[in-house]
């Protein structure tokens, strides 16, 4: 199989946040933005492993602006690294304003998946290809990244 380059693997995602999604002051649950986080990442990393794939790890989610009902929420995402068994998938999460079309930048995450075969267990990726200078930053970020969390486990 040829490896993918990360931007054929980028995605957007965009839901209309409605009232079964928030809370009492009209702002959207950070639970559901998180759920639409893991939704956009895994569709990435299943369309490069063409294989099941399970969240690893949620890196990180840190929300910098609140979400209106009645807005859209946009994930947009990027294929950042990808090991033997793993990949990272960044996802940027801003909402549009319908009214106005202004855009806010909510959230950004960093999720680990892992592809597994039929019986669960980790299955081998294909590479991927790093092209651009953005990609590239992004790829350097991600070992690095990597790197803490084998380090975290393997003292913990």
């Amino acid at each position: 199989m040829p490896a993918h380059t990360a931007s054929e693997l980028a995605i957007t995602m965009a839901h209309v946040m409605l009232p079964r999604d928030g809370n009492p002051m009209g702002f959207v649950h950070g639970g559901v933005v998180a759920k639409y986080i893991d939704e956009a990442a895994a569709v990435v990393a299943s369309r490069h492993s063409r294989c099941t794939v399970v969240t690893r790890s949620f890196d990180n989610l840190e929300f910098h602006n609140h979400v209106a009902i009645g807005n859209l929420l946009l994930l947009k995402t990027s294929l950042n690294m990808v090991g033997r068994t793993s990949m990272e998938i960044g996802v940027r999460v801003e909402e549009e304003e319908l009214t106005s079309g202004r855009i806010n930048h909510i959230a950004s995450a960093y999720l680990t998946f892992v592809a597994v075969d039929d019986k669960g267990r980790p299955s081998q990726v294909p590479q991927a290809l790093f092209q651009t200078p953005v990609e590239l930053r992004r790829n350097k970020e991600a070992m690095a990244r990597r790197q803490k969390r084998l380090a975290k486990h393997s003292h913990g």
